[in-house]
């Protein structure tokens, strides 16, 4: 199983930290997306960014 992440908000305004938290996860602009594996250490990097990425689950 992995997870499919997308960047919807912008990281203007946003922390230092959690823009760190996005490029750790291959994002950096709206729109980007990045398949990562399904993993504790990668659901709380997107615990920390919930309200910037959208998740999907998808086989592979």
């Amino acid at each position: 199983m992995a997870l499919l992440v997308t960047q919807t908000r912008s990281t203007i305004g946003t922390k230092p930290k959690q823009r760190g938290t996005l490029r750790a996860l291959g994002l950096g602009r709206i729109g980007r997306s990045n398949t990562l594996p399904d993993r504790p250490e990668i659901r709380g990097m997107i615990d920390r960014v919930p309200h910037l990425v959208s998740v999907e689950e998808v086989d592979g």
